[in-house]
């Protein structure tokens, strides 16, 4: 049996359900977060869920949990679910209305539901590294909300499968932003780059603590743009994202990154954020090295 959550209450799955007319199903009006479980527990649970009530701001949407209620509910479901390797997602719409682009008036409450899945972590390619295509950034221009509107993500996503690519790597114009679902960074004489947490980018919770890793290990970093040119002359290429991990990109469009290995920064970036994970959630069973 497993359970869900839906409006804060935990029922079979095979029960849930949701109203044709939620705003999260017509319109993609809602936001959502995914986080890693390991042992049994959520890593970097409060990172996360402070930014699920940020991106219910940035939209207008009252979530109306906290972060400490939002945790028990969702440790409760993952202790339920008996899960100790997965992933737990959540989402919160606008509620159902009567359909209109407008926002729903006064007394429309939002909808909550959350699931849990197995997942393994993806060991084989972040040894190995992947490949990449190169894809234009057609999306919004608030890519800091993590929002329900995928449908350009999902899109560069596709590409890349069709073209035997783990990654479709975005840009704008001559100006690298992300991946379709990761954070994208260089390795360039030994320092780290990854664009800036704009608007063009979701500063990912991945990157974040890799970015504080750097600094507390003297790696070089520097959260500036770089071009099409800089990726292409990289010795280093690597995506981050809360399923991913760190993974290397060892080959973009047919060719590969440097020697076409994973590269010794990467690597180092590896365990240290492999070390994090246990500090939070105990010893890992399955390790990179």
């Amino acid at each position: 049996m497993e359970y869900v959550i839906l409006n804060g209450e935990f029922i079979e799955r095979s029960e849930a359900k949701v109203d044709i007319e939620d705003r999260g199903y017509q319109f993609g009006d809602g936001v959502y977060e995914v986080i890693r479980i390991y042992n049994g527990k959520m890593f970097t649970a409060d990172e996360h869920l402070e930014r699920l009530l940020d991106s219910g701001k940035k939209i207008d949407l009252n979530i109306p949990y906290t972060v400490r209620e939002l945790k028990q509910l969702l440790e409760e479901m993952i202790l339920k679910n008996k899960l100790e390797l997965g992933i737990v997602y959540m989402q919160f719409t606008r509620g159902a209305s009567p359909r209109n682009h407008a926002y729903p008036g006064a007394g429309v409450l939002p909808a909550f539901t959350a699931y849990t899945r197995r997942a393994a972590r993806p060991v084989d390619s972040m040894k190995n590294g992947v490949k990449a295509l190169l894809i234009e950034d057609i999306r919004w221009l608030r890519c800091d909300i993590k929002s329900l509107n995928l449908l350009g993500n999902i899109m560069a996503k596709q590409k890349a499968a069709q073209s035997g690519c783990y990654e479709a790597i975005q840009h704008r114009g001559d100006t690298v932003t992300e991946g379709s679902s990761s954070n994208i960074a260089i390795v360039k004489e030994g320092k780290v780059y990854t664009h800036p947490a704009t608007n063009l980018i979701l500063n990912g919770i991945t990157r974040r603590k890799i970015n504080e890793i750097c600094h507390a290990n003297g790696i070089a970093l520097e959260e500036s743009a770089f071009t099409l040119e800089d990726l292409k002359h990289a010795d280093e290429v690597f995506m981050s994202s809360t399923s991913a991990e760190i993974t290397p990109i060892t080959e973009i469009e047919g060719k590969p990154v440097s020697s076409g290995t994973p590269g010794p920064v990467t690597k180092s970036l590896q365990d240290l954020f492999e070390k994090e994970i246990e500090k939070q959630c105990g010893k890992m069973t399955i390790k990179l090295r």
